[in-house]
């Protein structure tokens, strides 16, 4: 179901200056060269070399007469190098003139080049679940029954749908009523999840419709809703960055279940595309400093608020109307829901 979404992950990085990359500061611990190999991703290097990971762009040293410099594959080797006086991060082919300071398009293998992101960690979340409207899920198609005497209905088999008249799509997708979105500062409803649950094909059109279950992540009842599977591609052609304006936000809630959130766990965060956010921006997630009591003060017991503190990086990789999905790529701390996110300080 996300295979293109996939496929549109593995695009080359278009080089992206900004104001964020006034101040370039190297990793304390930066090796001097890394030898890519399978399993590493752009992130990862760039986590090596520079404390902050996205101005990768800025320190680069690339060709413009390639087509796309950013594409690195296994067996390449990243070097700290310095031309005109100036750190830059250089790849030396292992099949090409050690003088080549740059990487380079190789004939038929682009699809070979490493990932930005780690992919596995998103791939279930570039098409379901999705956040939708009130009326949205409840106005959608339901089942209303199951062929044979099934209780459940699993892959394979037959359910009937009522409300699908002229249909525009051969596939659809089950969904069921989960989490309510609500913006922590003041109870205001951002969405409604709709839990991924099955994907179908249209075997007879007709009140009801008939459909064969192709693939289910949990077991299908009498009253689920279905919408048109989506096409949409999940892409990033850019390289991670910090939004223009300032954004702030919290954690609204969490996948899978996990208690305390770390590093490439995904995380739902209560602003979406109407407040600026895009796929690709970076947010600084920030714990909230506890409130304790001062025992020591002359006034007794005065309460305190000790200083928030960063505790890690969110990036964007899925955007509707009011929230977002993100994925955390590093985490110093334990994160955990409403914790806030932020446009990263200069």
């Amino acid at each position: 179901m996300a295979s293109k979404a996939i496929l549109g992950l593995i695009l080359g990085l278009t080089l992206s200056l900004s104001s964020w990359a006034d101040v370039i500061k190297l990793n304390p611990t930066h090796p001097t060269r890394h030898v890519v190999v399978k399993g590493d991703t752009l992130w990862d290097l760039s986590a090596k070399f520079l404390q902050d990971p996205w101005q990768w762009p800025n320190i680069w040293h690339h060709n413009g007469q390639i087509k796309n410099p950013h594409l690195i594959y296994p067996g390449d080797v990243i070097t700290l190098c310095f031309i005109e006086g100036q750190a830059k991060l250089c790849v030396n082919s292992p099949t090409s003139d050690e003088r080549m300071l740059y990487p380079h398009i190789r004939a038929n293998d682009a699809d070979q080049a490493i990932a930005m992101i780690p992919i596995e960690a998103i791939a279930p979340f570039l098409t379901s679940p999705k956040v939708v409207s009130k009326h949205e899920l409840a106005d959608a198609p339901y089942i209303v029954d199951f062929s044979g005497e099934h209780i459940i209905a699993a892959e394979g088999d037959q359910i009937y749908v009522r409300s699908i008249l002229k249909p525009e799509y051969l596939a659809y997708t089950t969904y069921r009523p989960g989490e309510t979105y609500t913006d922590p500062d003041n109870n205001e409803i951002l969405g409604y999840e709709a839990e991924y649950i099955a994907d179908n094909v249209i075997l007879e059109l007709g009140d009801p419709a008939t459909l064969r279950i192709t693939n289910t992540e949990k077991e299908v009842r009498r009253g689920d809703r279905l919408m048109p599977t989506s096409e949409q591609e999940v892409a990033f052609n850019f390289f991670p960055t910090p939004p223009a304006d300032f954004i702030k936000g919290s954690i609204i809630s969490v996948f899978n279940g996990v208690q305390e959130i770390g590093q490439y766990d995904v995380i739902v965060l209560s602003k979406g595309k109407q407040d600026g956010l895009k796929q690709g921006h970076l947010l600084s997630i920030i714990q909230k400093g506890k409130v304790v009591t001062d025992p020591f003060h002359k006034n007794k017991n005065e309460r305190v608020k000790l200083p928030d503190q960063e505790a890690g990086i969110v990036l964007v990789f899925r955007t509707f109307e009011r929230v977002s999905y993100g994925l955390v790529m590093h985490a110093s701390k334990n994160i955990r829901v409403l914790d806030m996110v932020q446009t990263p300080e200069k």
